[in-house]
């Protein structure tokens, strides 16, 4: 889409790249599109308990979309022509469901029951995460049109969306089926794998050399190699600068510092559980001190996106044409005057935070969504790590005490800003591609309301028994986190230990420096600096996790550097290696939970 100084960039998107009269949402979009984001809300949550890391969910959607639509049509099932157009607002769908596992949902609910023994009732968990989904979908709209139209923000995951539906639909190349295939045998290959290893007990899980340290083997250190492909996966679709953090941060953690610390007495055995209850801390302040100095440091994005708030919500409208597609900026103020006073009431009824301070959280949580879509769409993170503990330091303030309570007013703030990211990204993809802003709108609402229904019973599925979350097994890093974060907060850090102490104030200092450097090093040295997510994250997962995410991390760089043709099955072929075990992973587990015999 090009455009002259003179021309306006929405007139030219109306009368070069919108596309009227092509389907967008249709019943079979919505159907499918749940079904998908059921799907991969059960992968998405397995892998988020196992790496810490919430994967988005677009460009795994929209191949499988095509795949499956390709199936039915050569069975005869299905005739009609699966577009570019309906690709898309079915891939909106799926992602709206899909990615409930991420902007603290799933850390919240994971650390909720890790400080409470009390489970919350199911249908209310399924209204909440519903109302805080779709407040985040209402957010989203005052600032669509100054991010995406105007300014022409980047929201790399939206851009590459909407090239990968492009690649898929062409007929020329067969790129499409291609990517399908290398999805489908990939995840064939990891369901295949779990099965050998987890029902049939035919390969161990862990493999580690017989070497002893500090008079334990390795594998007691976590130091070793797992035979579990979703790390593989998910170190693939990270970039590489993140894995080998990952690796540097888990040598660092547990081959240094957890020795040093048995050998002094601060842990009382070498095993994962016991290095985590300290690392946890120092851990937790880089992540948060990393993240609020990234914040900061992006106040003139801060300043753009309330100048241009103030400027889509105040100006006039000349282009009537984009008026009628877009959706109408009333809806979000009438959106928010309904779902505030039920996510306040949830709040209270639920939580037993008064409802004076539940309501400081809804115009908070706002304004911290429009900073996160801003975030998002330059630079395709969505900061939740800084966002919740904001929170949860405000609210360890004004309700001390409250453990419950200060957790999950942070996933208002969090899960506001994760979906009204999410819809943006979804909505460049859209933009790029000629959509309907309002079917990808009504599109996201479909997905939300179904992930929510999803997402508690999938953790109940996934977690039977909360008391695994921080274990070798389940290391889940983000509850662990959120957990610790909010008994810091809510009982103040004198009930720490005096080293646990020192290792926060290290840890935030660490974190502040490496996201100032990262700030201001050349850009041609920033792939040579360590990444502070990766590092926080490596302190509070077992390093075997680490070695096998850098692992998959390296082998994508190597495809990426050594042969580039074959760049374009990276994601297909990690999302279906992370497909593949989690599902049949969650499989096992159920068939084991009933009591079926699965061994040989």
């Amino acid at each position: 889409m090009k455009t002259t100084p003179e021309e306006d960039p929405e007139t030219v998107w109306l009368r070069e790249v919108y596309r009227p009269n092509e389907p967008n949402l249709t019943v079979r979009a919505v159907l499918v599109g749940v079904l998908i984001g059921a799907v991969l809300c059960l992968s998405n949550i397995y892998v988020f308990f196992k790496t810490g890391w919430s994967l988005g969910v677009t460009l795994t959607a929209c191949i499988l979309a095509f795949a499956v639509f390709q199936g039915l049509r050569a069975a005869g099932i299905d005739r009609r022509p699966f577009g570019v157009l309906e690709n898309n607002a079915l891939t909106t769908v799926a992602s709206g469901a899909g990615y409930m596992t991420a902007g603290g949902n799933a850390a919240a609910f994971g650390a909720l029951l890790m400080v409470t023994t009390v489970r919350p009732d199911q249908i209310g968990m399924v209204a909440w995460f519903a109302v805080i989904a779709v407040m985040g979908v209402f957010a989203a709209i005052p600032i669509k049109r100054q991010l995406i139209n105007k300014e022409a923000l980047a929201f790399p995951t939206g851009t590459a969306t909407a090239e990968t539906i492009r690649t898929i639909h062409s007929a020329a190349d067969g790129k499409g089926k291609a990517a399908a295939k290398a999805l489908l045998f990939a995840s064939l290959f990891g369901a295949a794998l779990t099965w050998i290893r987890d029902a049939w007990k035919l390969i161990p899980g862990t493999v580690a050399p017989g070497i002893e340290l500090m008079g334990a083997p390795l594998a007691k250190w976590t130091i070793a190699l797992k035979t579990e492909v979703v790390l593989l996966g998910a170190g693939a679709l990270m970039s590489f600068r993140t894995g080998w953090s990952l690796l540097l941060g888990g040598v660092l953690t547990y081959a240094f510092l957890g020795p040093s610390l048995f050998e002094r007495g601060l842990i009382p055995e070498p095993s994962y559980k016991a290095v985590v209850g300290w690392t946890l801390w120092p851990g937790a302040a880089l992540l948060v001190g990393a993240g609020l100095t990234s914040f900061a440091l992006d106040w003139r994005s801060l300043a753009r996106a309330f100048r241009g708030i103030a400027g889509v919500l105040g100006a006039k409208r000349e282009e009537k044409g984009i008026d009628a597609v877009e959706c109408p900026e009333w809806w979000f103020p009438a959106g928010f005057l309904v779902l505030t006073p039920i996510v306040v009431v949830l709040m209270s009824m639920m939580f037993d935070i008064p409802m004076w301070a539940a309501l400081i959280a809804v115009p908070l949580a706002v304004l911290m969504g429009f900073v996160a879509a801003r975030v998002t769409g330059e630079t395709d993170v969505t900061p939740t790590k800084a966002l919740g503990p904001v929170t949860q330091m405000m609210y360890g303030v004004i309700t001390p005490g409250n453990l419950s309570g200060n957790i999950m007013s942070a996933n208002v703030t969090g899960g506001i800003g994760l979906h009204a990211a999410d819809l943006l990204t979804t909505l460049k993809t859209g933009w790029l591609l000629g959509a309907k802003p309002r079917h990808q709108l009504y599109a996201q609402l479909f997905g939300v309301v179904a992930g929510a229904a999803i997402l508690v019973p999938a953790f109940n599925l996934v977690i039977p028994d909360p008391s695994v979350l921080g274990s070798d097994e389940w290391p889940a890093p983000s509850c662990v986190v959120w957990a610790g974060v909010s008994k810091a907060f809510s009982n103040g850090i004198d009930s720490l230990h005096s080293s646990s102490k020192i290792a926060i104030l290290v840890g935030l200092g660490l974190g502040i420096a490496m996201a100032l450097v990262e700030k201001f090093a050349p850009k041609h040295a920033k792939p040579y600096i360590p990444s502070p997510y990766g590092i926080g994250i490596a302190m509070v997962v077992p390093c075997s996790s680490s070695i096998m995410m850098f692992l998959g991390a390296a082998m994508a760089e190597v495809v990426r550097r050594q042969v580039p043709k074959y760049e374009g099955y990276v994601v297909p072929v990690a999302s279906g290696l992370i497909a593949g075990e989690s599902l049949m992973g969650i499989a096992v587990t159920m068939l084991t939970t009933a009591g079926i015999s699965l061994a040989l």
